[in-house]
């Protein structure tokens, strides 16, 4: 099965959705159409799949987080994973963000989602009642600074994930009236 979603990021990387087909990806990994639909019924399920492993893959970078004690290493290190996530396979990344907004979520890929946003409320914990909103509203916000700067320097094919990274932590430690020591 790793097979299968394996050669379906690969074709997404260089024909896009030009190329992406269950016969092009069973093709490219070596297996039968018969094969691949014995695990997948579509492409839909194709691409959803792959759409979970890459976020299983940042989430599992995003945990490394909570091994820091102070919130504001742990914001640096989930920023980090983020824009490391977008800048290892750049293309791939642009695309999966299009299909995330046209796919319906299937348990798998909710649960993971879910995970990050526990990551999130877990350093968030750490700042204590500071806020006006609730914990839940404050990760939400903070996803969404981290996914909408990220993801725009992905789609303007920006290259310089240190910059990047200086404006995400400046946007997520402004928003929760951190000091930020690398600045």
């Amino acid at each position: 099965m790793s097979t299968i979603i394996e050669a379906a990021a690969r074709i997404l990387e260089t024909e896009a959705h030009n190329g992406f087909s269950t016969n092009a990806v069973a093709h490219k990994a070596g297996v039968s159409i018969g094969t691949l639909y014995q695990y997948f019924p579509n492409k839909e399920a194709v691409l959803g799949a792959l759409l979970a492993r890459e976020t299983a893959q940042l989430l599992s970078h995003a945990e490394l987080a909570l091994e820091q004690p102070l919130a504001e290493e742990a914001f640096s290190i989930l920023i980090s994973a983020a824009i490391e996530h977008q800048f290892k396979r750049p293309r791939l990344a642009r695309i999966l963000d299009f299909e995330e907004a046209h796919l319906p979520f299937d348990d798998a890929t909710r649960k993971i989602n879910d995970g990050v946003t526990d990551v999130v409320l877990q350093i968030i914990g750490r700042l204590g009642s500071r806020f006006r909103d609730t914990d839940q509203t404050v990760a939400q916000d903070v996803i969404a600074i981290i996914k909408g700067i990220v993801d725009a320097a992905g789609s303007a094919a920006e290259t310089d994930s240190v910059a990047v990274q200086k404006r995400v932590r400046r946007a997520v430690f402004g928003y929760l009236s951190l000091h930020d020591k690398r600045d």
